[in-house]
């Protein structure tokens, strides 16, 4: 590469140690063989993160590099890495660049300066991204690749630190040793997020009740977050007097101390199984990205007080203080350092990119499906265990003839995952004891004992915290967000944390979980917006993500297994709707015909797989497309119409993502009118995804839709004047008729 323009932070360095002198017999002891080597390992992890972000603003003003976040006065988090193992899961801030060359350090054969710039210059062969992103992650180090959403990795922190103690008592191998370590940095702005200061709640809640979490928080303290000042002492008094909360903390140019109180919170986490909180106080060199313009809201005093805290210079310093060094091998260090970073990045230059659409997205969304069947069809427990386990406290389950209500079927088949898989848990607000809200875990808790079936911190984004981190432990997650209306408290932790996982990760990490919803409308007497709540506009624009919707109790058992099943195989992201209004339904038609209960589905054969629908009835005249609460409104609709001679085909998407597209455009074909009767918003609903699966695929007969309003729901009866009724469904079909 050409030699870079100079940048005010590299002549200061430059400058400043010229002008060192070397000193003589320092007044305290030299530093034996380890602390030197301590000190030399520190400096050059801290000069190669510095030159990379050289190399990445120069490539970036050549056109060649793609990313320029830098870690510049953040060197100092090399020391954490000194601390701890390679094999401790690291959870990583974006200015973590002394941290990963450090910890690269610690195992042989790694080339960290290669991976970084082949991640800035978007190659192909970044060996985590595969070029889709510049990221610090490694799974040979143990580094967890990370989006930019702030603060948003915290609750996975916090449920992998969770996980990695309940897989121990629960007997699941998992990746990494028994006594490892979670590490999570993050910056001060960060520590004001709500995701953070929810996370590190749920972790101190966690030691309240002394179970084991062993996490390392550490709050790289830059001062500023953009062009924000965070107030002087503002981390301090915030989190250095938390009870159940040890603080550690230390100045980032204080190079010794900096190891050497790292390793005692380190040591703290590991030895006591419990949360720790590293304040390391740093500075921002070089702004907050390439395209920052510090001096807009620094003036140059300010940034140049900052350069003298470099820790760079820092490390350097003591190097030459205490004779390990002279300022001539300082500086010869720092230049051969940068002529490595500048040959390495002009190899990456020429190495292959991403070329295809397919290659890009193959990570999103895996799909296996013989092997999904394979797992979702494989036999659960016996009926002898079952009887077994019913004597000795758990909840006997229902005759396998017998009909089963919505909420019975869902029982029984998560009480059928959990006996099939030591791995699966269920856990959420109110699912242990009390089984639900609705009852629909109800006896799990009695059955399969609290370490796996348990109650959570009212709290979405640490319940998906806790799911992100089970995932990765080897568990296989089961959590309940109780309300689709609370999901939104939380959705960036599916679509911006367990959704991107294997695309930034190019396969390599998963998050197995099957998130259990409750929702959509259509509850008498309970309700209002939030409990009746029908938007799943969030949900259906997240790529790989599988949305399940089944109404029938049967559907519902055996798509639960699909789910489970595709996140086991595959890694899947799977979302499962419950509409409440139908979990204990019995009729359809009339009173006690139990048209809507379904014997459960056999083991061995009750498997639907992924984007496949149901149909009823064979019509020739009109399709009924629809879902969810949706379908018993259509099935009773279709019932009159066929008392009028019109004969109507129903068809059941059950999946909302993938969608039946196949399916849809047969039956569809089959009678040339299409009537969508979607129990979702006018606007980013269901309906609106169906008529675009049906223009692409080239329908030209007719199609209508009838959907609930572009409202929020109302209490009472007041709900029915803004939501899809039977009515409308029928007068839509005479008139299309």
């Amino acid at each position: 590469m050409e030699q870079q323009r100079s940048e005010p932070v590299d002549e200061n360095f430059l400058s400043e140690v010229s002008g060192m002198r070397q000193c003589g017999p320092p007044a305290a002891p030299r530093p034996g063989p380890a602390d030197a080597s301590g000190l030399l390992e520190l400096f050059d992890s801290q000069i190669g993160s510095r030159h990379l972000d050289l190399a990445a603003r120069e490539l970036g003003r050549r056109g060649s590099g793609y990313y320029s976040i830098g870690s510049a006065g953040h060197e100092s988090n090399a020391a954490v890495a000194a601390a701890l193992r390679h094999t401790d899961p690291a959870l990583l801030h974006y200015r973590s660049g002394g941290f990963y060359l450090r910890r690269a350090a610690q195992r042989a054969g790694t080339t960290p300066l290669r991976d970084v710039l082949l991640g800035v210059v978007a190659a192909a062969e970044e060996p985590m991204a595969g070029g889709r992103h510049k990221v610090f992650g490694n799974a040979e180090l143990s580094v967890l690749p990370q989006t930019s959403t702030i603060a948003s990795h915290l609750p996975r922190a916090v449920g992998l630190a969770f996980a990695l103690e309940r897989s121990r008592k629960l007997g699941v191998d998992g990746e990494w040793p028994r006594d490892s370590v979670v590490v999570c940095s993050f910056g001060d702005a960060s520590a004001n997020h709500s995701t953070a200061t929810g996370a590190i709640n749920t972790a101190l809640h966690c030691a309240y009740r002394m179970i084991p979490l062993p996490l390392l928080l550490v709050c790289e303290d830059n001062g500023i977050g953009i062009s924000v000042p965070t107030p002087e002492g503002w981390i301090q008094r915030t989190f250095g007097s938390r009870a159940g909360l040890p603080y550690f903390a230390v100045g980032g140019d204080e190079p010794v101390e900096c190891l050497s109180t790292a390793e005692r919170a380190a040591d703290w986490v590991r030895r006591h199984r419990r949360p720790a909180f590293l304040h390391l106080r740093t500075v921002r060199l070089m702004g907050h990205a390439g395209s920052d313009v510090e001096t807009g809201y620094r003036s140059r005093t300010e940034i140049a007080a900052e350069q003298r805290r470099d820790p760079l210079l820092a490390t350097g310093a003591a190097l030459v203080r205490n004779g390990v060094l002279s300022p001539a091998e300082v500086v010869d260090r720092y230049e051969a350092k940068r002529a490595e970073v500048a040959e390495t990045a002009e190899w990456a230059l020429g190495r292959r990119k991403l070329t295809s659409s397919a290659e890009i997205s193959a990570p999103i969304a895996p799909e296996t499906p013989e092997e999904i069947a394979t797992r979702a069809c494989s036999p659960g427990a016996s009926t002898a265990e079952r009887s077994a386990s019913a004597d000795r406290g758990g909840t006997a389950e229902p005759a396998e003839q017998e009909a089963l209500t919505l909420a019975q079927s869902i029982n029984r088949a998560l009480a059928e995952e959990l006996e099939r898989d030591g791995r699966v848990l269920v856990f959420g607000q109110d699912v242990a004891r009390k089984g639900g809200v609705y009852g629909v875990t109800r006896g799990l808790w009695k059955r399969f004992g609290a370490g796996r079936v348990f109650d959570t911190l009212l709290d979405e984004q640490s319940i998906l915290g806790t799911a992100l981190g089970a995932g990765l432990a080897g568990l296989l997650p089961v959590p309940e967000i109780q309300y689709l209306a609370y999901l939104h408290n939380a959705a960036d932790q599916l679509r911006g944390e367990a959704s991107t996982t294997g695309f930034f990760s190019n396969g390599r990490y998963r998050n197995p979980m099957v998130v259990r919803i409750p929702g959509y409308a259509y509850q008498r007497g309970f309700g209002g917006h939030f409990h009746n709540d029908n938007s799943v506009a969030a949900l259906l624009d997240v790529p790989g993500l599988v949305v399940a919707s089944p109404a029938k109790p049967d559907d519902a058992a055996a798509m639960l297994r699909t789910c489970v099943a595709a996140a086991a195989v595959d890694g899947r992201v799977c979302v499962f709707l419950e509409p409440i209004a139908l979990y204990h339904t019995r009729d359809l038609h009339e009173h006690d015909d139990e048209g809507w209960t379904a014997r459960y589905p056999a083991v061995g054969t009750g498997h639907v797989p992924l984007g496949t629908a149901r149909q009823y009835f064979a019509g020739s005249d009109l399709t009924l497309v629809t879902t969810g609460n949706g379908l018993a409104m259509s099935l009773r609709a279709a019932r009159r119409l066929a008392q009028r001679g019109v004969g109507v085909r129903v068809l059941d998407l059950r999946w909302l993502a993938p969608l039946p597209r196949e399916q849809l455009f047969t039956a569809a074909e089959a009678t040339g009118r299409v009537l969508i009767a979607d129990e979702t918003r006018t606007s980013g609903g269901i309906s609106e995804r169906v008529v675009t699966a049906l223009v692409d695929s080239g329908f030209t007969g007719k199609i209508r839709r009838v959907t609930s309003a572009d409202s929020f729901i109302p209490l009472g009866e007041a709900a029915y004047r803004v939501l899809l009724d039977e009515t409308g469904i029928e007068k839509a079909a005479l008139e299309m008729l």
